[in-house]
């Protein structure tokens, strides 16, 4: 298994609240990594910190390139994406417009100012794979809330990215959107690597590959679904006690993070 990304030792310190604390992530190509832990856990902060939102200590290395101190954008273009909570979409612009000024981002000014004639095949092809294909000429304002989620993760894919780090990417989709999302995760990590902040806990058991649970900014406990949701340590910071099953301390998870 290929690794994507590394982080080592992470720490991101405001004015002396740690908000994350020592942490060390490594991410794989080919996995579906899930970010989990009660809120004001770190997992954002964390995210923050790879993308360059966030000053931090530590090392972040990708394809052996130190990426502490680059800029937002640099970081962008050594093929790290990232999701918002609320999907940034261009709303006055149709599907493929969004996706084409995605898909843009290695072209040069001039290249840009060119009016293409027919779409490229990436973008095409992107928008198969997300499901948009028979809406391409429809303004992304007035998408389904799932929809603008899809585009937005298919911008990234267009822009080339190939670490994907997802904020709540089903927040506020109904259960078939949900279950269309998982699909469209395992399917983009067939060739690339995606973390995902989440606290539905009933979607990470369907999707995840790998799990990290943050507590009080530190990395908790790490493993398969299984492995995490039998560890002691996460029943009793989810729920303050040990005595309840493993299945019945996560389920009851997902009340206490909502």
């Amino acid at each position: 298994m290929t690794t994507a990304l590394t982080c080592t030792d992470i720490h991101v310190d405001f004015d002396g609240f740690k908000a994350v604390n020592g942490v060390d992530l490594t991410l794989h190509t080919g996995e579906v990594h899930f970010l989990i832990g009660p809120n004001g856990a770190g997992k954002t902060t964390l995210v923050d910190a790879v993308t360059g939102l966030a000053a931090y200590t530590g090392s972040v290395t990708k394809d052996g390139t130190e990426l502490r101190g680059k800029k937002v954008h640099h970081i962008a273009r050594a093929g790290i994406g990232r999701t918002f909570q609320t999907a940034t979409v261009f709303d006055n612009l149709t599907v493929a417009q969004n996706l084409d000024i995605a898909a843009g981002a290695h072209r040069t000014p001039w290249n840009l100012l060119r009016q293409r004639r027919t779409l490229p095949d990436a973008v095409t092809a992107v928008m198969e794979q997300i499901g948009l294909a028979g809406l391409a000429d429809t303004p992304a304002g007035i998408l389904a809330h799932g929809q603008k989620q899809w585009l937005e993760i298919g911008m990234l894919l267009v822009g080339d990215a190939d670490v994907l780090l997802l904020d709540e990417p089903i927040a506020g989709m109904g259960h078939e959107e949900r279950e269309t999302t998982g699909r469209l995760l395992h399917d983009i990590a067939a060739t690339r690597a995606v973390a995902v902040v989440e606290h539905d806990m009933d979607f990470m058991r369907a999707f995840a590959s790998r799990v990290t649970v943050l507590h009080a900014g530190a990395v908790l406990a790490a493993g398969t679904v299984d492995e995490v949701s039998a560890d002691p340590r996460v029943q009793e910071v989810y729920l303050g006690t040990t005595s309840a099953s493993p299945t019945d301390e996560m389920e009851t998870a997902d009340a206490a993070t909502a």
